[in-house]
């Protein structure tokens, strides 16, 4: 689904050119059933629907690796046919929230009707209202300001949770990924962990813990690690989900040290590669 604010709406050429970017039916034809049928184009609150093609939902949720093991939350779910793919094509559970409660009871029967009724739920509610913290996948059609008015709540949501946007990025969040198809684009996003601040490492051979300082800025990192009284920037530094990954060089330079570690919380774990075998460690904020 795609939800353009009416007041961006300034005339008819506008949504054609839209459909037309997207791969879309024409504005006229008629989708649903008999006891519903929206059109494309049609008004909502403050929206217009437009339907997501199947080559860039398919791309969307391929780029978020969904599988069986997954929940997926489609925002602003439409006729339903993210989440009906979700689950009919990946086999993941799949739940769609979508304000118009004949377009969500349409994408229930469309659920029923594609043999996924088990494994798709629609719920009529507000996308800034309904809790979908438990979901491993988000996907969403929203325009810019809807997207940027989700990404703090997105942000909040657990450490490596997968999100898949058609056609609009969240302002200075970086993807982590870009999406193309030949008929349309998208963004993807990996939930990064919160790790700013300091961290105490204990490495196996040295007297002292090295303490790590880091900034963050979504999924990218700034800080310095010291060793032995040694201040020295870290590189290449960012997150991935749970998953913290810099190097820094050596004392004489002449090389860099690998890190990967695991973050919990509180805590993390991981390992220190150089050229000489991988060093455990672990460290506490």
């Amino acid at each position: 689904m795609f939800s353009l604010s009416l007041r961006s709406l300034c005339s008819g050429v506008l949504l054609s050119a839209l459909v037309l970017a997207n791969g879309c039916v024409s504005a006229q034809q008629q989708l649903g059933d008999d006891k519903y049928r929206p059109s494309v184009g049609q008004e909502g609150k403050d929206v217009i629907w437009v339907p997501t093609p199947d080559e860039m939902v398919n791309r969307m949720l391929m780029t978020a690796g969904v599988t069986s093991d997954d929940l997926v939350y489609d925002l602003g779910a439409g006729d339903g046919k993210i989440a009906i793919a979700a689950a009919r094509q990946f086999g993941a559970q799949a739940v769609g929230i979508e304000f118009n409660p004949d377009m969500a009871s349409l994408a229930q029967r469309n659920a029923e009707r594609a043999g996924v009724g088990g494994k798709v739920k629609i719920i009529r509610g507000d996308i800034f209202v309904e809790d979908f913290s438990k979901a491993n996948v988000v996907t969403l059609y929203l325009l810019p300001d809807l997207n940027l008015r989700l990404r703090p709540i997105i942000l909040k949501m657990k450490p490596g949770t997968r999100v898949a946007s058609h056609s609009f990025d969240m302002g200075d969040w970086e993807a982590d990924q870009n999406i193309q198809t030949s008929v349309a684009r998208g963004f993807y996003w990996v939930v990064p962990a919160q790790v700013a601040g300091d961290w105490s490492l204990k490495i196996p051979g040295q007297t002292k813990p090295a303490q790590l300082k880091v900034t963050q800025k979504y999924q990218m990192l700034q800080g310095t690690i010291t060793i032995n009284g040694q201040t020295i920037p870290i590189e290449s530094a960012r997150m991935h989900g749970a998953e913290m990954r810099f190097e820094y060089p050596t004392a004489d330079k002449k090389s860099k040290v690998s890190v990967t570690a695991t973050v919990s919380g509180r805590q993390l774990t991981g390992q220190l590669i150089t050229t000489a075998p991988a060093v455990e460690f672990s460290g506490q904020r």
